[in-house]
């Protein structure tokens, strides 16, 4: 199962990294995730160079709360929070920074 994670906004690219380095170092969710930063594919109205993504390749023992609660405590470290999308398996979730049931919209969305 692959998930991948974007970001877009003021910010994107250092915050892009800052989680990808959060996530190598969270326990629960290294242990059961191959994390790998890609190059995004760009859309039909993107031009010039594709921005980057955080691609998790899980095993069968992941679960996405511990993934949601490491993206939350990030989160809570962070000044700014750029707009964030969460893709897998066809189900894309849009967070803005702004949404009190974060953990709850990313489980949801990764179940």
């Amino acid at each position: 199962m692959a998930i991948q994670i974007r970001m877009s906004g003021l910010g994107a690219d250092d915050a892009l990294s800052s989680l990808y380095e959060w996530l190598r170092d969270e326990p629960d969710v290294w242990q059961h995730a191959k994390i790998s930063m890609l190059a995004a594919e760009p859309g039909p109205a993107v031009m010039g160079t594709a921005f980057d993504v955080i691609q998790l390749i899980v095993d069968g023992s992941f679960q996405a709360m511990n993934l949601a609660l490491a993206y939350a405590a990030w989160r809570a470290t962070r000044p700014s929070h750029p707009h964030v999308t969460i893709e897998h398996d066809g189900m894309t979730i849009s967070l803005d920074g702004s949404e009190p049931d974060t953990v709850e919209a990313i489980i949801h969305a990764l179940e």
